[in-house]
């Protein structure tokens, strides 16, 4: 994904679109928050100084990386309604009523293919759902920050449909709950970008950041 989108940084810059500053983005100084937080995610993301710079000054605030916010405020309302309808805040698919639910896969209920996807929004107890939420917005924001939300969104709903499929092949019993199958494609982005760029990231602890 990043070599797609730097070549497109690179032909746009090598055609004289936008004479860039030739300050290292590390010495800006007086930057807001939130262009703070632009840099950081250039420097996470993207492998040259060049496609850092140009990333920094054409960045705008809108559109603004709604999906990956909007899938995990979403996930976060759905848990917390079936929670307090349920009473029950860890293991929620051992209630009877957790699993007759319109959103949760089952493979018995294929010809509802809605349910290929809106698994996505149910978790079965608070350990799933805040390693999910914490993982789409550390890796699934950034990310859509820089190659816009056409390209993720598709990556994480493609990994949503995976996991569905894989279970409907897999075992004909088991129901499925969760936005892992998107969080497991995100990761896959993640670590391909690092991979794929390694000699030219700066990110601290890139390291670490490949192996979790």
């Amino acid at each position: 994904i990043s070599s797609k989108r730097s070549s497109s940084f690179k032909r746009a810059i090598a055609n004289g679109q936008r004479a860039l500053p030739r300050d290292v983005l590390l010495d800006e100084t007086g930057l807001g928050i939130y262009k703070r937080f632009v840099r950081y995610v250039a420097y996470e993301i993207l492998p040259c100084e060049m496609d850092r710079r140009w990333y920094f000054y054409q960045h705008r605030t809108c559109p603004p990386p709604v999906f990956m916010a909007a899938v995990t405020l979403t996930q976060i309302i759905v848990f917390l309604c079936y929670g307090a309808r349920l009473n029950k805040w860890v293991l929620q698919t051992y209630h009877p009523e957790y699993m007759k639910s319109p959103l949760v896969y089952h493979p018995g209920h294929r010809a509802r293919a809605w349910r290929f996807l809106t698994y996505m929004f149910m978790h079965v107890g608070l350990e799933q759902l805040g390693f999910n939420a914490l993982l789409q917005l550390m890796i699934g924001v950034p990310l859509e920050m820089v190659h816009g939300i056409l390209r993720i969104s598709f990556l994480y709903l493609a990994g949503v449909l995976a996991g569905s499929l894989t279970v409907s092949i897999t075992d004909m019993r088991a129901p499925l709950v969760g936005g892992s199958g998107g969080v497991y494609a995100l990761c896959s982005a993640h670590l391909a970008n690092v991979v794929m760029n390694w000699a030219g990231m700066r990110c601290p602890y890139k390291l670490l950041r490949m192996v979790l």
